[in-house]
């Protein structure tokens, strides 16, 4: 059941899990899971692992060590790491032609978990968060930076294809609708920090879709 639950908190990602969700999804109890996850900290701190379990506001994450941060850093720095991944660059696309979008919309149209590709984007200066939607836990609003059109050698959003011409965004939308009911989010309020905006309003600007 260790096991179990090191592999439900890696495929959580940065979103962690509540004790009572690790407990729902495994039948144990919420005392014996805790229990397990105490063990596996120590365990992993005996043993020295990269990664350990952390408790941030009543959800369990698995992170790296904070003493190995140098190497992280370049890590992101080696030159063989500056060419994006195809699921970089899917994306990155979706966040140039839907920004401000949130991380749930990126992953509705992806159909897969997209945290850990938002985390590299943020990492190496493509995204940045630009405000927060109105509603359940004001989600993160994100957008492109200016390191955006330096890398694709734009002088614009604008410059970019017509976004039909990549994605079908039609089929998308009553799903984009319901997915904003679901989280509580209003529609009407969803719109980047104004103060971000203001500092990079060339970056921030949508292109115009048919």
């Amino acid at each position: 059941m260790k096991a179990v639950i090191e592999g439900l908190l890696f495929a959580a990602g940065e979103d962690g899990l509540s004790l009572k969700e690790i407990a729902d999804v495994t039948g144990m109890s919420k005392k014996d899971v805790e229990l397990l996850i105490h063990d596996m900290r120590v365990d992993w701190k005996e043993q020295q692992r990269g990664v350990q379990i952390m408790k941030v506001a009543q959800v369990y994450q698995m992170t790296t060590l904070p003493e190995h941060a140098a190497y992280f850093e370049k890590l992101a720095q080696a030159p063989n790491r500056s060419q994006l991944s195809r699921a970089a660059l899917e994306t990155l696309a979706i966040i140039a032609y839907r920004q401000p979008i949130m991380r749930a919309e990126i992953e509705e149209i992806r159909g897969v978990k997209s945290d850990r590709v938002v985390q590299v984007l943020q990492r190496k200066g493509l995204i940045r968060e630009v405000g927060r939607a109105e509603g359940a836990g004001r989600p993160i609003l994100y957008g492109t930076s200016r390191e955006f059109l330096d890398y694709f050698g734009l002088n614009h959003i604008d410059e970019l294809p017509p976004a039909d011409s990549i994605f079908d965004w039609q089929e998308w939308e009553q799903e984009r609708q319901d997915l904003f009911e679901r989280l509580g989010v209003d529609t009407d309020v969803i719109q980047p920090d104004a103060e971000m905006e203001a500092e990079e309003q060339p970056v921030l600007e949508t292109v115009n879709e048919s």
